[in-house]
């Protein structure tokens, strides 16, 4: 039959006159493509076993018993599922069309199944029932009729399979009606406490059936058969489809449906009414939210006598409210099809009850339709009819005045009840999911308590999970539905609360109490066996009390009460652990009572329901049938128990609303009532989404897969978001970091400044002065609320860390997701992310000692979720840090290459780079000056957001140190050295340049003959450049070592034995010339760490050697270019500064460049030369020097360094004169500075050309001077202005600021103030500024050293050159006289 749907062919059609009347009439075997598929009701489960080996059910012929025709009852139902399934799939692709008003998509005409013809197709539907013969299409669009007549066939096949859609509903309906006919009919009682299995089946189909033809009325069905017809007249010479006329009248009967199903459902309208009836109680006890909670309806225990564990005071009501949602339904279907039934006296409350919860009904998955629109339709007309007769025969009928009393009050009820559903549905159902989160809870602590108690009252877990099923998938049918009220045509949107909380709470419930039933199943399977064992007895008793045997049972019904009694002595008896092996079938016990219950029910049988109770109910216990129901129910908890969980508590019927369901997740779960471990219950409702897929559309399985791994990758997504945000919040200065506020050393000082100002009020706290938090402002009261948030948030993240480790995975067909592994990559992944975004602040580097405190407060945090997970996240942090400091291996110490694809290292690149650029180079001309005296970088204004020392002293490098370790401190190493081969290259290319003027130098120097070397001096090319890039290689020089100290301290405090070891190891490394690489590496390794002797020469002499530098003869000149910088215009502008122990222009730091270089050129030139000799001699290249070598190693360095000052103290003493001479202090202390910074240049070395008297008269006069009042004031000459003097400070690359206000925080303003900064400069004309002329007294001067000068002679003073700040100067200059500085007497 499925192969035939797909192939249409003239000779074997399905569609043909003896196929479809064949298949109209042959039962059950019709449906054989729609049975077996579903197993959703409990009775289609235990009954679908009993299928007969040809599928047939037996005749109901007079003498036979009815007992198997509940299996076609179970099979129409599934045979319902399955044409609503196909329904389903028809309408999503054809884009869900309405056919009601002929609006079709874009999409419908392009879905294949109809041909895209819309005028001609439209025009068919529009003039249904009448024929196409009589319509004249040609007139309508004669183009697309010739285009389905060249097509037809292809057409057709697209139809087929829905036109048969269309036959298989006419059969169904008639086979349905025809059953349900004869079940209301012969079934004696259908009331839920007498036969409530019969009655589920029984109704089951009737809303089954109802549903089916309502929602046909969405498929375009007229249009279907007429086009259909067409197509087939032009395939078969003008032939009509044989069963053409049959299903036109059989969709004109049900246009609309309910017009039809009035009709055709008038005969079991009263069996309808009667069950309605019977089921109002249970609904209005469903309703009675306070009823329930205070007789603890859904209580495991006694609300009046909390002593008694077990409930036992409803135990009848509390199964029947597993059964709630199906009432409902059958109310709302019942009313619907049948109105009469709705003039029963206690019907209109029923209904009233029902309807005003209620806006939509729901008919197949998430279609539904607007439940009082047609209410107010098909149901108020009849009503108002019925009241119109009964008030026409109210003198003829006594009963009139209460007919028409009734139909008036539900006349009334159905106009006023469609407004009141608009207004109060959500209040009403909000109270009640309120009330199953609290009773839900409760369960779930007392069953997890006491899981003993669970298996007693399993019936009464499977009504609440009934309960929050029905609940939560109202919410959700009902979110966004749009009802136009009863006559109006505007349009009024439902207020439902998309933050509603409850639906977390409610799935959560739901999820640890279908969690409890199965890790308790052996128990439940336990209880139940035991509890049918006694039940065997009991009937058995019950079988042979006297009124039993009085019946006298005929054969069948004797032998199948005797089957019962066999199956129940024969359940094996559980016996300690063996309770989860025992596996037993129940099946045929379930089927014999049914069949019972057929016979005993049905009106052909002698012997009914009302004798057995009867003869049973006398002997004070429960009576037979009581007795067999119960069993029944127990026996389902051994061997259908999952079933029954798949029903009660399955959410699968979510996957529908399965968008709403995300946004409503988003809205509620870190919202303020959200709780972190709902979050599983979400995720969890995904595992059932599967289940919703029909076997009978392949393709469904698909797309219902991939949509809940869509699902469930979008809520994962939330989760991790949600948990990044409670780390954030906890590592932000609002969270950890407003409990460990610290002040930095300039907000200190600024707030001790404005506490200890004399003018402030006492009443005046200094608090209000400042505007950055003070410590322990957490401690006051108006900080409350934000550490009650900081708690929050700390409980929120240990409850959600908590609850995802331990959350099962997540399976979805072939996909598993493990949370625990999402959550360590989101926290890892976090991590790096922050990290990134803090090495950065306002586009400029953050302090190392901040980031570093980061780092450690994020590392809390880390560790704080650490305890509630069963990973080991401190290795992932590592592993992040590792990964973002490693640039590659540790040059010294690793003997591996860095993979080339290899991209790592990011932070440590971002960072080293900013210190290369900002410091070492200042790009950014900032005045970045090295302080020996306090061993850091200062600034004369911020680099980037911090002053130069904020970021370079020796605490700030400890924290780089700390944060990224060796490959840190190795990769800015590295880089260092690359911008210092580069600078070396700028010496070497200056040495050969000037090679040839450069030996003249040298022999003029030696034969003192001053007229050449001057005229030599003046042929020098770029000195200014050479010696500002002397000054960088200086700069750089002196950070390395401060980085090279703050590896040590660090290094010492972490692991002191290695530090103490490489001391001991350096000292007794051997001088070997060339040196082996054992002994190189570990050589750097000492000088990396501070521990060698001469850092500044072993590391250029490392970079010397690595580059193969100095490789020129042109280097044994060295001394003598470095001597003619001495000649240099940047001495007019350099002054010292006490405060600093520098010059202002970072002069100092060419000293540095100055004995490195020169000391490292010298030992790789050694060594070079030493190569040379052993190649020369037969190639002994690995044989050790004397001890020799290394003493003329250090002789050569001496000597060229002694040469250097020599010359250098010539060429100074002689430039000097009368009208240039302000130089010559700031060369003398360069000098001795040299002096105290090399090891090989010892300060007797200097005397012979600078006596010692000299320099401590200057310094006896600065440090004399540096706190005493001025001695002189000066107006500053514009030429010479203090922001002039500043932009000299690097003469190649740092640019003049803009404005000529130097700005300072108030840790770097004393530092900068022209006080503490002395220089000499020309003097000034009177008429340029003011000049205070002093007479200093020959004794004064001459107590100070051996400069003297004359007693009557004046001298003009003028301004020192300052790093910054204008004004007087606090300190007298070094006055000189115009007959020279230097004046012995």
């Amino acid at each position: 039959m499925a192969k035939s749907r797909h192939h249409f062919s003239s000779q074997d059609s399905p569609l043909s006159p003896t196929s479809s009347r064949s298949r109209e009439w042959e039962g059950p075997s019709r449906w054989t493509e729609y049975l077996g598929l579903y197993e959703n009701s409990s009775i289609t489960s235990r009954s679908s076993k009993n299928v007969g080996s040809d599928g047939q059910v037996p005749s109901s012929g007079g003498g036979s018993h009815k007992g198997l025709n509940l299996q076609w009852v179970v099979q129409l139902i599934e045979v319902a599922e399955g044409l609503m399934a196909k329904m389903y799939r028809l309408n999503q692709i054809l884009d869900y069309p309405d056919p009601v008003g002929n609006n079709y998509s874009e999409a419908f005409w392009k879905a294949g199944v109809f041909p895209n013809h819309p005028r001609i197709c439209v025009f068919l539907s529009k003039k249904f029932p009448d024929h196409f013969s009589k319509l004249q299409l040609e007139r309508v669009d004669k183009a697309a009729l010739d285009a389905l007549r060249d097509s037809a066939e292809v057409h057709l096949q697209s139809l087929e399979p829905w036109v048969q859609l269309l036959l298989d509903l006419m059969a169904f309906r008639e086979q349905a009606l025809c059953l349900i006919l004869d079940l209301s009919s012969t079934v004696i009682t259908l009331l839920p406490h007498q036969n409530s299995l019969i009655l589920h089946a029984f109704m089951d189909l009737f809303c089954s059936f109802v549903r089916v033809t309502l929602f046909s009325e969405k498929l375009p069905r007229k249009m279907m058969l007429q086009v259909y017809n067409l197509l087939h007249a032009v395939s078969r010479n003008e032939r009509d489809c044989d069963f053409y006329h049959r299903l036109v009248h059989f969709i004109d009967s049900y246009d609309p449906p309910l017009k039809g199903l009035h009709e055709d459902l008038n005969f079991v309208s009263p069996r309808i009414g009667e069950v309605l009836e019977a089921v109002g109680p249970i609904i209005f006890l469903s309703t009675d939210t306070r009823k329930l909670r205070n007789e603890g309806f859904l209580s495991p225990y006694h609300p009046r006598y909390p002593d008694i564990l077990t409930n036992s005071a409803h135990p009848m009501r509390a199964q029947d409210l597993a059964n709630v949602t199906s009432y409902c339904e059958w109310v709302l279907l019942g009313y619907l099809v049948c109105p009469d039934e709705l003039l029963r006296v206690t019907s209109v409350d029923i209904a009233l009850v029902v309807l005003k919860e209620n806006l939509v009904l729901s008919l197949y998955r998430d279609e539904s339709i607007l439940l009082h629109e047609d209410y107010q339709l098909y149901v108020l007309p009849r009503i108002s009819e019925s009241k119109k007769m009964a008030k026409s025969g109210r003198t003829r009928q006594k009963e009139a005045d209460l007919e028409y009393s009734v139909a008036k009050q539900v006349e009334k009820m159905l106009s006023e009840v469609h407004e009141q559903a608009l207004l109060s549905c959500d209040a009403i159902h909000q109270e009640r999911r309120i009330l199953l989160k609290q009773e839900i809870g409760r369960m779930v602590l007392f069953f997890t308590d006491q899981p003993s108690l669970l298996a007693p009252n399993i019936q009464m877990v499977f009504s609440a999970l009934a309960l929050a099923q029905y609940e939560v998938i109202w919410y959700f049918q009902h979110v966004g539905i749009a009802s136009s009220k009863s006559k109006a045509a505007r349009v009024v949107p439902v207020d439902i609360d998309p933050n509603d909380p409850t639906i977390g709470f409610l799935l959560d419930g739901m999820d640890h109490l279908c969690c409890l039933v199965r890790k308790y199943i052996a128990a439940i399977r336990g209880y139940a066996l035991s509890y049918l064992s006694s039940c065997a007895g009991r009937i058995r008793f019950l079988l042979g009390t006297p009124g039993m045997v009085a019946l006298d049972l005929d054969a069948t019904l004797k032998s199948l009460f005797q089957q019962i009694v066999k199956h129940l002595e024969n359940i094996p008896k559980p016996q300690g652990e063996t309770i989860s092996a025992i596996t037993c079938d129940l099946s045929d016990f379930r089927k014999d009572w049914l069949s019972i219950l057929m016979i005993v029910t049905s009106a052909r049988s002698s012997i009914n329901i009302r004798h057995l109770e009867k003869a049973t109910v006398s002997t004070g216990k429960e009576g037979l049938l009581s007795e067999g129901n119960a069993a029944y129910n127990w026996s389902r908890c051994v061997d259908e128990l999952e079933i029954q969980l798949s029903k009660h508590g399955s959410p699968r019927k979510l996957y529908f609303y399965h968008q709403h369901l995300t946004a409503v997740f988003r809205n509620t779960m870190f919202g303020p009532e959200g709780r972190p471990q709902h979050c599983c219950a979400w995720l969890g409702v995904a595992s059932s989404f599967p289940e919703c897929a029909s076997p009978i559309v392949q393709e469904e399985v698909t797309k219902i897969g991939r949509d809940a791994v869509l699902y469930i990758e979008s809520l994962i997504e939330s989760i991790m978001g949600g948990l990044e945000g409670l780390i954030n919040i906890l590592d932000s200065e609002g969270g950890f970091g407003a409990l460990e506020m610290q002040l930095l050393p300039e907000q200190a000082a600024f707030y001790l400044n404005n506490s200890s100002r004399v003018s402030m009020p006492l009443a005046k706290s200094p608090k209000g002065t400042v505007s950055f938090p003070l410590p322990g402002h957490e401690s006051f009261p108006e900080s409350n609320d934000s550490i009650k948030m900081l708690e929050a948030a700390m409980q929120r993240l240990t409850n959600l860390c908590s609850v995802l480790n331990d959350m099962e995975p997540i399976c979805v067909l072939n996909h598993v997701f493990v949370l625990r592994e999402y959550m360590r990559e989101c926290i890892l992944g976090n991590f790096r992310r922050r990290l990134l975004s803090a090495l950065k602040i306002d586009n400029d580097l953050q302090r190392p000692s901040v980031l570093e405190s980061l780092i450690r407060r994020h590392m809390s945090i880390v560790h704080l979720a650490e305890q509630h997970i069963s990973m080991d996240l401190t290795q992932g942090i590592r592993e992040i840090l590792l990964s973002e400091t490693f640039c590659g291996p540790v040059s010294s110490l690793h003997l591996f290459d860095k993979p080339a694809e290899q991209h790592t290292g990011s932070a440590a690149e971002v960072v080293c780079s900013w210190y290369i650029e900002n410091i070492i180079k200042d790009i950014s001309g900032a005045g970045v000056l090295f302080t020996p005296l306090h061993e850091c970088f200062k600034s004369t204004r911020p680099v980037g957001g911090y002053f130069a020392e904020s970021v370079t002293d020796l605490r700030e490098l400890q924290a780089f140190v700390c944060i990224f370790g060796g490959y840190g401190v190795d990769r800015l190493d590295r880089m260092m050295k690359e911008h210092m081969t580069a600078l070396l290259n700028c010496i070497d290319t200056s040495l050969r340049s000037n090679r040839e003027v450069l030996e003249a130098v040298a022999g003029s120097m030696h034969s003192a003959d001053r007229m050449e070397r001057e005229a030599c001096l003046k042929q020098i090319v770029d000195l200014e450049t050479t010696i500002g890039f002397c000054i960088e290689a200086g700069q750089a020089l002196a950070f390395d070592q401060l980085l090279a100290e703050a590896s040590r301290s660090v290094l010492e405090e972490s692991a002191p034995l290695i530090c103490s070891l490489l001391a001991g190891v350096v000292k007794h490394i051997p001088e070997e010339v060339p040196e082996k690489k054992e002994t190189r590496r570990m050589r750097g390794v000492a000088n990396s760490v501070g521990l060698a002797g001469d850092h500044d020469s072993e590391w250029v002499r490392s970079v010397l050697e690595d580059v193969g530098g100095a490789n020129d003869g042109s280097w044994s000149l060295l001394p003598y270019l470095f001597a003619m910088f001495m000649t240099s215009n940047i001495w007019n502008t350099t002054g010292f500064n006490v405060d600093t122990g520098g010059f202002n222009n970072n002069i100092h730091c060419l000293a540095r460049c100055i004995n490195a270089v020169i000391a490292g050129s010298e030992h790789v030139r050694l060594e070079r030369e030493h190569q040379q000799r052993q190649l020369l001699s037969n190639g002994h290249v690995g044989e050790s020097l004397d001890p020799d070598i290394r003493v003329s190693a250090e002789a050569s360095i001496k000597s060229a360094m002694q040469l250097f000052v020599k010359f250098a103290a010539g060429i100074m003493l002689d430039s000097w004169n009368e009208t240039n001479r302000s130089h010559l202090v700031a060369k003398l202390i360069f000098l001795d500075q040299l002096c105290d910074i090399s090891p090989y240049l010892p300060r007797s070395s200097l005397e012979p050309h600078i006596p010692y008297a000299i320099l401590r008269s200057i310094y006896s006069q600065y440090y004399a001077n540096s706190l005493s009042m001025p001695l002189a004031l000066l107006t500053a000459s514009p030429c010479h202005s203090p922001t002039v003097a500043l932009a000299h400070a690097s003469p190649l690359t740092r640019q003049p600021r803009g404005d000529s206000t130097p700005q300072y925080s108030t840790a770097d303003s004393a530092y900068f103030k022209g006080s503490t900064s002395h220089s000499q400069e020309h003097l000034y004309d009177s008429e340029v500024g003011t000049v205070w002329s002093i007479e200093l007294k020959h004794q004064t001067l001459r107590s100070s050293g051996p400069l003297g000068y004359s007693s009557s002679r004046k001298v003009k003073l003028t301004e020192g050159s300052t790093s910054g700040g204008s004004g007087p100067s606090t300190l007298p200059r070094f006055a000189v006289s115009r007959s020279g500085p230097i004046s012995y007497k």
